[in-house]
């Protein structure tokens, strides 16, 4: 898989599982340890705007809110995650994001090329957490799947010292690839609400 394709393909994923979201799917848990799923939008639609000036090699503008703060209230919450999402694996098609260096919501430059994996990686397992909370099945392709558990394994130590993943949940010899992924990001394959 090149790189400038996986993003696009694990948006399409989540906007399909955002689509299917309903209002009452708001206070249900989700496997991501203290998320429900309205804490869950709250935090894609946070930091979207940082993954996506990320490409564009830009500093998203400060967000009107922390992260807990933003209100889902008015508005269609569903289609402003659907757009953004949109938005970022776009501004990620672009070859000349993946090159070079890159900012991520904060002063600390990093390899583009990794930041691209962390958007994917992002994608995947967010989508796959509001999958889960909503009761929905979750295809994805193995291509997606092998590049997906490559970006997390180089990134699983330092996502844990910095609190973004929960210990490492062991996993069997010869588990399918998304059980690997969830696995080394911290959460349980087989977690039901």
């Amino acid at each position: 898989m090149s790189d400038a394709r996986p993003v696009t393909a694990a948006g399409r994923t989540l906007i399909d599982i955002i689509r299917d979201l309903k209002p009452d799917h708001l206070t249900a848990p989700t496997p991501c340890a203290d998320f429900d799923v309205r804490a869950l939008v709250h935090h894609l639609l946070f930091w979207g705007p940082s993954l996506e000036g990320a490409a564009r090699k830009k500093a998203a503008p400060p967000p009107a809110a922390t992260e807990g703060e933003l209100d889902l209230t008015g508005g269609d919450w569903a289609a402003d995650l659907v757009a953004q999402v949109g938005r970022t694996a776009t501004a990620w098609d672009d070859p000349a994001a993946w090159t070079g260096t890159t900012h991520m919501g904060g002063p600390t430059e990093l390899p583009a090329a990794l930041v691209g994996g962390m958007v994917v990686v992002e994608f995947l397992v967010h989508g796959w957490d509001l999958a889960r909370a909503a009761g929905r099945p979750v295809t994805l392709d193995a291509a997606l799947l092998a590049y997906a558990h490559e970006e997390v394994a180089k990134t699983a130590a330092m996502g844990r010292e910095m609190g973004v993943y929960g210990p490492e949940v062991p996993v069997p010899d010869g588990s399918p690839p998304l059980d690997r992924v969830l696995g080394l990001t911290g959460r349980d394959p087989s977690w039901t609400p």
